[in-house]
């Protein structure tokens, strides 16, 4: 499996033939200085964990002109298809859906999900991570936007996840130190990938302190180039 980070909470996963994106925040993105085309090109798939714009993203358009299937929550993916999304496989906290060589599972975060319209609050779902398993690769755990919470040791145990993108830019997440006590209490994984920092002004801008708080660890801390390819 290679990994791709476009900055923020947006990745692409390509294993087997297939290429996925999760959460692709591209345009107003200050993170993303990849080439867009490059970034989509062969995408059949698109997961959102939850209905924030910065994870939601340019999903209508690039599922417009990829004609990728969009996996989410069945409220943010009725939201979806009313403004125009064609291909929508809905499911919830706790399904796991097969999408033909791998599956998709939503699992738990705290969060918030939702978009403002005309100055009204509109719900979107609940908000979730997501986790991919293909046979033969990795499975990976992306947590969406969450806080550390107990019920990360179930996911643990129920899911066994290798490889994991963790949000580390504090304010609306959760921060180095309590992402790093989340995944040493709770995970045994090959890799962590810290993510959300280093894009707007009032989150995190580097992963010098996740790393900090990770060493000495088994787990190795992962930060790769913006729109540079990983093999995992």
């Amino acid at each position: 499996m290679e990994i791709t980070w476009f900055g923020h909470s947006a990745f692409r996963l390509d294993f087997q033939g297939k290429a996925v994106l999760i959460d692709p925040f591209f345009t107003g993105n200050p993170a993303f200085v990849s080439d867009r085309a490059a970034a989509i090109a062969g995408v059949s798939h698109i997961l959102l964990t939850h209905g924030h714009g910065d994870h939601v993203g340019d999903t209508l358009a690039i599922a417009e002109e990829t004609g990728a299937t969009v996996t989410t929550n069945y409220d943010l993916g009725m939201w979806l298809v009313s403004k125009g999304l064609k291909k929508l496989n809905p499911m919830n906290t706790g399904g796991t859906t097969d999408l033909g060589g791998f599956t998709a599972t939503m699992v738990r975060a705290d969060h918030s999900s939702g978009d403002i319209v005309d100055g009204t609050p509109i719900y979107l779902g609940n908000p979730c991570g997501v986790i991919v398993k293909a046979a033969g690769e990795p499975t990976v755990y992306h947590m969406g936007d969450t806080d550390a919470f107990t019920d990360m040791g179930l996911i643990a145990e129920l899911h066994e996840p290798t490889i994991a993108m963790v949000p580390i830019g504090d304010r609306f997440t959760m921060g180095a130190r309590t992402a790093a006590f989340a995944v040493k209490r709770f995970f045994r994984l090959d890799a962590v990938i810290p993510c959300h920092y280093g894009s707007f002004p009032i989150i995190a801008q580097s992963a010098d302190a996740f790393i900090e708080a990770m060493r000495g660890q088994a787990t190795r801390v992962v930060v790769p180039e913006k729109g540079k390819a990983i093999a995992v």
